[in-house]
């Protein structure tokens, strides 16, 4: 928790027209958390109620954490009800291989409920970012039974909003969980010769069809072209390989790190 003190100061870095990343280099405070700030500058307690629970139930304040940390939710994540009346426990699987992935994750869980903690436990190949709160049920509404590809999955009005707003994010979100950035190699001949060729290409696997119609809605909303690639294990596979398209998931999306 930051204090108000600390909370002003970090705007007033800001307010000078430095970026967001360097004052979050400077301060080590993480740059969702700032943004977060400038919405609501005061602290608050872990006596509060979470946004959705008020008398008139609003978003989080970190939108744009929040609809990353929704994709990743939507993808890797899961609620797991605890016991001793300890609420829910919200894990984000991150593979080791992404360390990048795993702090930006971690920020994100931070930024949204900021009165929160949240720990990295350790198993075989991967992480699960993880932060306990009786309210996250309140901020995932998708909880359920079951399986997320069993049962249906849609986005209350408030969480469309919020990914009308940063479609970017949601989709770096879903694709940090369940998608890649690779290189495609391929063989043509031309000319009677046969030449190797490689290009970039997205790929999005998820077992869920609302979740696909979720990522490629969303994908059409930016302007990027994607197919139907095979299916595999009763996955669907969505691929983006036109060289526009590509280019301006690069932009706002990039390989995981």
């Amino acid at each position: 928790m930051y204090d108000r003190s600390t909370r002003e100061q970090t705007l007033a870095l800001v307010a000078q027209g430095r970026s967001l990343n360097s004052v979050s280099k400077q301060t080590g405070i993480s740059r969702y958390a700032i943004r977060s700030w400038r919405t609501r500058v005061e602290p608050l307690s872990r006596a509060t109620e979470c946004p959705r629970c008020e008398p008139e139930p609003r978003p989080p304040a970190a939108t744009e954490a929040y609809a990353y940390l929704l994709g990743l939710y939507l993808g890797d994540g899961c609620l797991s009800k605890q016991p001793r009346n300890r609420g829910y426990a919200l894990r984000i699987a991150c593979a080791d291989a992404w360390p990048g992935l795993i702090v930006a994750c971690r920020e994100a869980v931070k930024a949204v409920r900021p009165m929160n903690s949240v720990c990295i436990i350790q198993r075989q190949g991967c992480v699960m970012v993880t932060s306990y709160s009786h309210h996250w049920p309140c901020l995932f509404p998708q909880h359920g039974p079951g399986k997320k590809h069993e049962r249906r999955i849609a986005l209350a009005p408030w969480q469309q909003e919020i990914v009308d707003d940063h479609p970017w994010e949601f989709i770096r979100g879903l694709i940090h969980s369940d998608g890649c950035r690779i290189t495609n190699r391929t063989t043509r001949t031309v000319g009677g010769e046969r030449r190797r060729y490689e290009y970039p290409r997205y790929f999005f696997t998820n077992m869920s069809a609302d979740i696909i119609r979720l990522y490629t809605s969303t994908l059409d909303r930016v302007g990027v072209e994607w197919k139907p690639a095979h299916q595999a294990r009763r996955a669907e596979n969505i691929s983006v390989a036109k060289r526009s398209s590509v280019a301006l998931m690069d932009q706002h999306i990039g390989p995981k790190y």
